[in-house]
């Protein structure tokens, strides 16, 4: 029935906290930070307190004459009330535009420019530091979430103003503008609809349904990620308290955790490699997880395990989803402790919502050793790339979308992704299968990433727990029976190029390397006086 009724209403993002509080008015949602337009509201709030606070702000709006079809740029201080202002945006029938907190002045600039001077609504700080003075042209009117700027609107001015009744759109009117991760250049501006959106959680609200109603999920993931206006719905509208995490720091996690409980996890791969310590706590801020899941990036099997071992639940299952932000969820599978985990295996097809095929690079049947391009058909697929309709078109062939990864299908018909295109190495299988097993042989690791250099060498660079360095004889016996790599070059793991989504941008930091990237030594005591490693891109001996 709830399938059902998702299926002929669609998302409905402006109306969402709405129907989630008349069908559960003291069901909650639990934050990690105060909200900047809100900070009073505290770090615990209702959902009928949120959909009070969405009608306000979207009366605000209203105010300064944002009306149906306007876009509304979002590029803030990172934190949940960028969800809750985007609500509020689609409330009125504009759309809005999300922009990482984590995006250059520069980058928010051009992609403000091909949005065609939209209303934009910031902060004091970004105005004043981050973002170019040119941003005031690009715009039809700043607005201010916190602070105060001369050439900017307080929206905290607009306090009391008319409420104004929601406006519906069309199912095919763009509800939300997300942008790509940015992993090879300018992100681009991916266009959704309420219909898109529909077709995209379809397929993911029954594993929700199957938690106990009152059983709380915790999210740690991009505030302006599409995934983020997927999940959301399903867990209100099914009555389940929401923990909205900003921050990933263990020991914050693990105290918050503790008190709250959660039966479900969704986050980056990144930030579950992170919380693998969480599993030795003794509070077991882990122990009451039923349900895993992550949908963003390739995940290590070192984690997985990890984390599946720190639940005290009956059968635990991590939920692997494969997926991309142009198209939502494509292609899933479960794994228990009893079942061990394969990185390369991302899941089979939902059957009647997706399809999945692989073609052939080089006209040769496709295998493990000459993967192919993987190509998908949703329903959930984005309208268009904005002001970059070509680029969106090349990736369309006859209905199927190139997904940029490359893979093949077993004789069961299961998916499983090698690499990314633009990541291959020639002679190198997989680097992720790679980083799996060096990842599993060195608990030491935190992160690995192999990246060529400019002979083409697959060189992995390699952050270490607390920044130890690494030890050249282990190092030597993990790679036994894998192909020939270059030496370890150690980073820490904070000065890696990463994404909104905590992705590492495998090709930025290759052209960190190549350049030389400046030397950040390792905290710890240095390896043995006969052995080497390389720290950040330079020799270290003892």
């Amino acid at each position: 029935m709830f399938l059902q009724r998702i299926a002929n209403n669609g998302i409905r993002l402006g109306t969402l906290l709405d129907r989630a509080a008349a069908g559960f008015p003291a069901n909650f949602v639990v934050s990690d930070h105060d909200l900047d337009i809100a900070p009073g509201l505290g770090r615990r709030a209702t959902i009928t307190e949120l959909a009070g606070l969405v009608d306000d702000f979207a009366s605000r709006l209203w105010a300064v004459r944002v009306r149906p079809g306007d876009r509304v740029v979002i590029h803030k201080s990172d934190g949940f009330d960028i969800t809750l202002l985007a609500l509020a945006v689609a409330r009125i029938g504009a759309t809005a535009v999300l922009l990482s907190p984590k995006l250059d002045g520069d980058t928010v600039a051009e992609l403000v420019r091909r949005v065609n001077r939209p209303y934009l609504i910031t902060d004091q700080d970004k105005l004043e530091h981050r973002l170019p003075a040119e941003i005031t042209d690009l715009t039809e009117r700043v607005l201010l979430a916190t602070g105060d700027h001369p050439a900017a609107t307080r929206l905290a001015d607009l306090a009391g103003s008319p409420r104004t009744l929601p406006v519906e759109m069309s199912p095919d009117h763009p509800v939300l503008i997300t942008h790509t991760s940015g992993t090879t250049g300018i992100p681009k501006l991916a266009v959704h609809t309420n219909r898109t959106f529909q077709a995209r959680y379809r397929p993911q609200a029954g594993v929700v349904a199957l938690v106990g109603r009152r059983e709380p999920i915790a999210m740690h993931m991009s505030f302006v990620h599409s995934r983020l206006f997927t999940a959301m719905p399903i867990s209100l509208l099914q009555g389940h308290p929401l923990i909205v995490l900003r921050d990933d720091e263990p020991a914050a996690v693990a105290e918050l955790f503790t008190r709250t409980r959660p039966g479900i996890i969704e986050t980056h791969p990144n930030t579950l490699l992170r919380w693998e310590v969480l599993a030795d706590d003794p509070r077991g801020p882990l122990a009451h997880v039923k349900y895993f899941s992550s949908t963003f990036d390739a995940i290590h099997p070192r984690t997985v395990a990890t984390m599946l071992g720190a639940s005290r639940r009956r059968n635990p299952r991590y939920a692997q989803i494969y997926g991309q932000s142009e198209v939502g969820p494509i292609a899933a599978r479960t794994y228990t402790a009893a079942r061990p985990f394969d990185g390369r295996c991302v899941g089979m097809p939902f059957p009647g919502m997706t399809g999945v095929r692989v073609v052939s690079r080089d006209g040769k049947p496709v295998s493990k050793t000459n993967p192919g391009f993987i190509e998908v058909r949703s329903d959930g697929r984005i309208l268009t790339y904005l002001g970059e309709r070509q680029r969106w078109e090349h990736q369309v062939n006859d209905g199927w979308w190139r997904m940029g990864d490359l893979g093949y299908r077993t004789r069961w018909g299961c998916l499983h992704l090698m690499d990314r295109e633009v990541d291959s190495i020639p002679g190198i299988d997989s680097t992720l299968e790679i980083e799996d097993k060096l990842l599993t042989r060195l608990p030491e690791l935190v992160e690995l990433i192999i990246v060529p250099d400019p002979d083409g060498v697959p060189v992995p660079v390699v952050c270490t727990r607390d920044d130890r360095p690494l030890e050249p004889a282990r190092w030597r016996a993990a790679l036994k029976g894998l192909p020939v790599l270059g030496d370890p070059v150690q980073w820490r793991r904070e000065d890696l190029p990463q994404t909104a989504t905590t992705k590492i941008k495998r090709l930025e930091l290759a052209r960190l390397l190549i350049a030389g990237a400046p030397v950040r030594e390792p905290a710890a005591t240095a390896a043995p006086a006969h052995e080497s490693v390389r720290a950040h891109g330079e020799e270290t001996a003892a």
